[in-house]
């Protein structure tokens, strides 16, 4: 259905067990034709990567091949420039093929110029697909992070998958806070407690839009909304909320997709991610469409993907969003 190389954007504040997280990946044989970026600033170093890992050999500048069979390389210039290269030597074969691609990020990073380089970029656009963010949460010192950094809250906000690590540090009660505390800021989000690092890359490979076989969508999973907008729990101006809307059928795209391109320019610098499934009546199949800040994501189309009762939604994260403007904007489409 989509042909493109699924992206795994992997973050978390400083701290947070990524690097731990990453060792522990690569060592699975079902990550064996993946590529890995890693930014060389903090902690999570490719050398400190490499010190864990047998039988590594440089194959290209700064690339390099482990024993798993990862190709695993720094982020020394843009992304954009590093995810381009990866590709066109991909397609020269100055590197073995790879099928997927995780970038893992600083602790301090603000994922929404990261997703917008997957949307901004017509090569890249091309070639790569969002799968899913997935982010990484310390259970004993994550409450406080959310509290102190906007940079932490961010990263949850636009998370599809949650990773608790360090649970055997954190009291039961803290967990349970951090858990309820993580539902309040993205109740869409899966979450898995994780230990040492370990954990199942089916928890976190392959889980966004399409399948691992790419045959077939599963817009809900993707999605991940509550059934009832009522579980998003609304917050003040300066904090980060959650809502769903549910559009009237019919729909036609047409008339929504100006009013998506308006809500990214109105709500850009605060609008941290949208995610929607719309049955159009002008289409012959129904549309997965995705934004991030000021950048709307071409829609993909699902084709031979059907729902028993069709129903258009679209689910939207930020900062300061004006909820009832919005809703009135949608549903006057």
């Amino acid at each position: 259905m989509d042909k493109r190389i699924p992206v795994t954007l992997l973050t978390g504040f400083l701290g947070s067990g990524k690097t731990t997280l990453l060792n522990k990946l690569l060592r699975h044989a079902a990550m064996k034709d993946s590529a890995v970026i890693i930014n060389e600033l903090g902690e999570a170093e490719l050398d400190h990567i490499l010190a864990t890992q047998v039988d590594s050999e440089q194959i290209a500048d700064n690339t390099v091949l482990l024993s798993s069979g990862c190709v695993c390389c720094t982020l020394k210039n843009e992304l954009a420039d590093t995810m381009r290269d990866l590709f066109f030597k991909r397609a020269l074969q100055a590197i073995p093929q790879f099928n997927r691609l995780v970038i893992e990020t600083t602790g301090m990073a603000d994922p929404g110029p990261i997703l917008a380089n997957l949307m901004n970029e017509p090569v890249i656009e091309s070639v790569f697909r969002l799968d899913a963010v997935v982010v990484t949460i310390d259970s004993e010192y994550g409450l406080q992070q959310l509290q102190q950094h906007a940079e932490a809250r961010k990263q949850a906000a636009v998370a599809d998958v949650l990773l608790l690590t360090k649970t055997d540090l954190a009291s039961p009660e803290t967990l349970a806070a951090l858990k309820e505390k993580l539902i309040e800021i993205n109740a869409g989000a899966t979450q898995h407690k994780i230990l040492h690092g370990e954990i199942d890359p089916d928890f976190i490979i392959d889980v966004g839009l399409f399948d691992p076989t790419g045959k077939r969508a599963d817009p809900q999973r993707w999605l991940r909304a509550p059934v009832k907008s009522g579980l998003f729990k609304k917050s003040h101006n300066d904090e980060i909320s959650s809502f769903i809307v549910t559009l009237p059928s019919p729909i036609n795209w047409r008339d929504l997709k100006p009013v998506i391109l308006k809500l990214c320019q109105t709500y850009g610098a605060n609008l941290l991610r949208l995610k929607g499934i719309v049955h159009a009546a002008d289409l012959d199949h129904p549309l997965a469409i995705h934004a991030v800040h000021f950048t709307p994501y071409p829609p993909t189309e699902l084709e031979g993907w059907t729902e028993d009762v069709p129903t258009n939604r679209i689910v939207l994260i930020g900062k300061g969003l004006d909820e009832t403007a919005i809703r009135k904007s949608l549903m006057q489409v």
